[in-house]
Formats: structure tokens, sequence, C-alpha cells
């Protein structure tokens, strides 16, 4: 093939788009590595190919920030007319997907080699690793040291029977919660389960602080006390007065509502935005609070009433029929998004006007479908998750639950 100035323009082009591009890109430190270091190395033939795809590549990548420019700009505006009450209609949304990579490829030889050159230290200096994500031990030692908080951790059954008694009592069903449970922890979940780590091999990475039944990250847990810590220090308080309670139970209790009020003091100051929560959740103050999810008193009440409180913005939405299928998809959304993909337009359009670019590429349920589509993808997820043990003893222990419910009427 002639070499020719035009094509010496265009990949000069690819290269400059690179830094051009640089914020819209997952790698960053990928989008600001100079190729033509690279290309120097290599022979005529792989020079081509090279060449060929990295055009291709920096330009697909273009195309990709720029339909996610139009995503985050038609949300925008969306949320300008909710302010306003004004009418939301289809042309308020992108009616496309993310456009997918069509051009050439590398050989895995080549491939190979241009994925050593970039991690080399001398292109640009070192690539610096991503932290790792805090676990359940960080959440853990962070709570004892600024709270003197260590969750009382029960038998899994009994934290099912807990949870199931609380949201019985909230006006929640069985299946509401079992098939979220279902969900959010393959049905197989435990009180301390963490996303990313298997709830019965114990292995894998965090990948993020999404905790216990219903998967409330470290933010929510600072909203929910936020919100309703000073009935759950009420809570513990009459359950430590009870004359019939064991010293010992009673000394656990009275310790535990000292640092639950340390924890209520301490969230009161935060302000009352959910960016405030998400940044005040990664400190060490914020960290320490996550861990009352996995106490046996308070985390079946912070769990349950966060769940509550979706299916009553529901209600008040007027969909005081909503099934589990369609809270949980408040809970993976959000509920004020959860509610707009329930429209009569938002159920017709693409997920990618709901979720953020990161969340859409990671969430491979939510990827490449409608609002519909993702709904009918939780409710196939749900049917066979329901089918796994830990599934199966919370539908037995709501059972129990019930008929003590009855006989106490």
């Amino acid at each position: 093939m002639l070499w020719t100035a035009q094509r010496r323009e265009l990949i000069a082009l690819a290269c400059c788009l690179f830094a051009l591009f640089a914020t819209g890109w997952s790698d960053t430190a990928v989008a600001r590595r100079d190729a033509n270091g690279f290309i120097a190395k290599l022979d005529a033939g792989e020079r081509r190919v090279f060449e060929a795809y990295l055009a291709a590549k920096t330009f697909f990548d273009a195309e990709v920030d720029a339909f996610w420019g139009k995503v985050d700009s038609k949300r925008n505006k969306r949320r300008q007319k909710k302010k306003t009450g004004a009418v939301i209609t289809a042309a308020d949304y992108v009616d496309a997907y993310p456009p997918e990579y069509d051009g050439p490829t590398l050989p895995k030889a080549l491939a190979k080699a241009w994925s050593d050159y970039l991690s080399e230290d001398d292109v640009i200096g070192p690539v610096m690793p991503r932290p790792e994500l805090p676990g359940i031990p960080d959440y853990l030692r962070a709570a004892e040291a600024h709270y003197g908080f260590v969750p009382d951790r029960i038998a899994e059954r009994e934290f099912k029977r807990r949870y199931a008694r609380e949201a019985l009592r909230l006006g929640l069903n069985g299946d509401q919660v079992v098939r979220v449970y279902a969900l959010e922890t393959s049905g197989l979940g435990t009180a301390d389960m963490q996303a990313g780590i298997h709830p019965i091999r114990r292995t894998g990475k965090p990948i993020s602080s999404a905790l216990g039944y219903a998967q409330l990250l470290a933010a929510n847990s600072v909203n929910e006390l936020q919100k309703h810590g000073t009935t759950f220090l009420k809570r513990l308080q009459d359950l430590a007065r009870d004359p019939g309670i064991e010293p010992a139970r009673r000394t656990a209790l009275e310790r535990k509502i000292v640092a639950l009020n340390k924890m209520l003091k301490r969230v009161k100051r935060v302000p009352g935005r959910w960016s405030s929560h998400q940044s005040f959740a990664k400190t060490g103050e914020g960290m320490g609070i996550h861990p009352i999810n996995i106490d046996g008193d308070i985390g079946p009440w912070l769990q349950v009433i966060k769940l509550k409180g979706i299916h009553d913005m529901a209600v008040r939405a007027g969909r005081a029929d909503i099934g589990p299928t369609e809270l949980e998809l408040m809970n993976l959304a959000g509920p004020g998004t959860g509610l707009e993909m329930l429209t009569s337009v938002g159920l017709t359009m693409p997920t990618v006007n709901f979720f953020s670019r990161r969340g859409y590429e990671r969430n491979t349920i939510v990827r490449g479908k409608s609002s519909r589509g993702l709904l009918e993808a939780l409710s196939k997820r749900m049917d066979d998750n329901v089918k796994n043990s830990g599934a199966i003893e919370f539908y037995e222990v709501f059972a129990e639950a019930r008929r003590e419910q009855r006989a106490e009427n």
C-alpha cells in the first residue's frame, strides 16, 4: 500500500485525539500515551496493521464519548423539566444504544506488545495501581476506632427472622422482600455479604460498598441513620429497659446505645444531600457507620426501612400495587429514576437514559435493554435465584413470622 500524506495526517490526528478525549475514557492512562514510540518499533507490515487499528479505535472512542455527551445533555434537560413540572416526552430521551466497535483488531501478538508498551514506566511514568475498595474488616476497624462499636453477629436464620418480623410490621410482604434479596444476593446472601465477595466461598474482592440482604451502600447507611437514627436509638433503649432481659444482654445493648448515639450526633452534622453522604461515607467516620447493617438488632431495621421508603415513594406516586420487580428496579436505579423508568414513555426507552456511563457499562443486566426489557430480565433472574438455599430459607422464615403475627393478633 502506498504511504500518502493523507494517511500520515490521519494517524497524527488519531494520536492527537488520544489526548483530546482522555477524560471520556475508562482508562485515562491509555488515552494519554503517545503511540509514536510504539510505532517506531514495528516493522512495515505491523505498522500498517497497527495504524489502521489506532485510527479506527480512536475515532470510535470519540463517537462513544459524543454519544454519552448527548445522553448527559438530555438527562440534564429532563431534570430541568421536572423542576418546572413540564411534560417529558419521547423527544427528551436518547432513543439509541451506544455504538459498537466493528473496526479492525490487532493480532494477538501485536495486541500484547501494545499492552506491554503501555505498561512501561518510561512511556509517561509509572501507572499507579487502582486502590482496592474497603472490605468488611476495614469497616469494622473504623466502627470500633471511631465509635467503639462492634456489631452483634447473630445466626443467619435469626437475622432473617428479625428481618421478616420487621418487614411484616411495616406492611411489606415476603415476596417483596425475598425476591429483592434473591436478585441482590443471588438468593445466597448472608447478613455480612459485600458486593464482589461470594457469600459462601468468601472469595473475590469488593466491587462496591454494597452490604447485606438489601445491598445498601455506605452512603445509604449514612442517609438512613440521619433520617431514622433517633427511632433506632429509642428502640434499643426500650429493649434495654425490658425487665426480663439477661444482664449480659442489657450491658451489650447499653454499649450499643452509647456507640449509636455517637454515630447519630456525627451524621447530624453532615449536610442532608446525597453527594455529601457519599463523600462522608468514604471517610473513616463514615466507614465506621456502615457496620450497623450487620448488627443483629439494627441491621434488620435499617435495611427494611430503606426498602419500605422505596415502597412508600411508589405509593405516593400512585403505584400502591407495586410488585417486587418494580421495587427492585427502583432499588437498582434509584427510587426517582426507577419511577421515571416505569412511566409509559420511560418503559420504551433504552436504559442508557437512566444510568451513568460507568454504571451502564459495568452492569451486564442493564446493557442493551429498554426499561421494559430490564424489568423482564430482573423478573427472570429473580425466578432463578429464589430457588437457591438462602431464598428458600427466607421464605420459610417469613411463613413462621406470619404465623406468629396472626397468633399475636
